[in-house]
């Protein structure tokens, strides 16, 4: 939960810091640098105990899809906390593809949770979405199904830390080779040969400076904690603390781009940090022990389960003889 929470945070600052170093970078020209930055690592990460279509598939849609989407919404005059915001719908996208392909069955708690959190998106959209452009806003949840695509892909290979690996962080840092090449092509063809020569002869220290957060900070750093933790455990438990992300970049923006929240964007922030704590909790499960007396006649069915019969405390275990040597051991 911690580790999800800081993921989070990191991600909602990266917002800010994103439109304030892409101010004179085209979109997907900064996204190719960015990954590219992200990719030299691979001189000392292993690969990772993935196969290579698991690590272009992780490349394609979490990588270039979410953030050539994203940094292009952003370039077209979405602000940084309605993106975050919209970014955000990936937890309800997520849920729901790996709910067809893994099979995975969110718990009452993480389904109720999500709905909150939805409530809470909705609450903010209504409050501030009509100026943003049209085109900008389907772009963003266009980025935030590729990042629930690449979601899937992680969760299913399932790449933790092993012996002689790095695991998530591998994925992470192998995956970035998938980006360089395709998001500069697509800037020469979109942005034009002039306008990235513009820009990289007037590459300064904004851009530099955040170019680093997003890509040693967020991507390194954020997606190798959050790629483990979608290892190890189930998609509908991790996914849904991503939400806390707009409430961080709405405050950031405000702080430092003077973007104040709404009443609408306040009390939908509520809702999405009460979304993400109901996701955490554990609901008590009904025991099932008067199914097993019917199952088991003679059995005496209590509440704490403690009034089975001998016999059927005794049925099912295997009995152990210890001799007088280990027993005295």
């Amino acid at each position: 939960m911690i580790l999800a929470a800081t993921v989070a945070s990191l991600w909602g600052f990266n917002f800010v810091v994103i439109e304030w170093g892409m101010r004179d970078v085209p979109p997907l020209l900064f996204v190719a640098i960015r990954f590219l930055v992200v990719a030299a690592a691979v001189v000392v990460v292993p690969r990772p105990a993935a196969s290579w279509r698991t690590i272009v598939g992780v490349g394609l849609f979490m990588s270039l899809g979410q953030f050539g989407l994203l940094y292009t919404s952003m370039a077209l005059g979405l602000q940084p906390g309605l993106a975050a915001l919209l970014l955000q719908a990936q937890a309800v996208f997520t849920i729901v593809i790996a709910t067809g392909v893994l099979r995975e069955r969110p718990t009452t708690a993480q389904v109720v949770g999500v709905g909150v959190g939805v409530v809470g998106l909705v609450v903010v959209a209504t409050g501030r979405g009509g100026d943003a452009p049209a085109l900008a806003v389907v772009l963003a949840l266009a980025a935030a199904v590729s990042w629930a695509i690449g979601n899937v892909i992680s969760r299913r290979a399932g790449v933790v830390t092993g012996p002689g690996r790095l695991g998530a962080l591998s994925l992470t840092v192998w995956s970035a080779l998938v980006v360089p090449v395709p998001a500069l092509g697509l800037s020469l063809a979109m942005e034009g040969p002039a306008a990235i020569g513009e820009a990289l002869a007037g590459f300064g220290w904004q851009p530099v400076l955040s170019t680093l957060y997003t890509a040693v900070l967020c991507t390194i750093i954020g997606y190798a904690i959050f790629n483990g933790l979608l290892g190890r455990n189930r998609s509908a438990a991790v996914v849904p603390w991503v939400l806390l992300a707009p409430v961080v970049a709405m405050a950031s923006a405000a702080a430092l781009l003077g973007q104040i929240p709404t009443a609408a964007e306040v009390v939908g922030g509520l809702l999405l940090v009460a979304g993400v704590l109901v996701t955490g909790l554990r609901l008590p499960t009904v025991r099932r022990t008067a199914a097993l007396s019917a199952a088991r006649p003679g059995t005496a069915a209590c509440e704490d389960g403690r009034g089975a019969s001998a016999e059927s405390r005794g049925r099912g275990r295997p009995r152990v003889r210890l001799s007088s040597r280990s027993a005295r051991g």
